[in-house]
């Protein structure tokens, strides 16, 4: 697999292409430059979280986060922010998401579903 480009830096981290987006968010893959260790960047627009009153539940998200450690979630490394971002440093994964492996499949055997929560990741 080859690297991503490195665009732009946010703190310690060297920015990529987006992997990922949602309504509020965008995902970026990054690097930590100090590590080399990949990551994901979460990049909120406060004025987007605050329009739609979000501000609580990203605190809630964030707060719960940073509380657990587990192998099948991902791990919560730093928040930072800017005049009108959020930036939420986050373990970076591969294999997609659950939701749309679950889409694509359209319907899932009882005995394939288990494998997937059991095993915590994707194929």
């Amino acid at each position: 697999m080859s690297q991503p480009k490195i665009r732009r830096r946010v703190g310690k981290y060297e920015v990529g292409r987006t992997i990922g987006e949602g309504t509020f968010a965008k995902v970026k893959f990054a690097r930590n430059s100090e590590t080399g260790e990949p990551v994901a960047l979460k990049i909120l627009d406060k004025e987007m979280v605050l329009k739609h009153k979000m501000a609580e539940q990203i605190k809630r998200e964030i707060a719960t986060m940073k509380l657990i450690t587990h192998p099948n979630i991902v791990r919560l490394y730093e928040v930072m922010g800017s005049k009108t971002k959020i930036f939420i440093v986050l373990e970076f994964v591969t294999g997609g998401e659950l939701f749309d492996k679950i889409v694509n499949h359209e319907r899932m055997s009882e005995d394939e579903a288990r494998r997937y929560f059991q095993r915590g990741c994707l194929p």
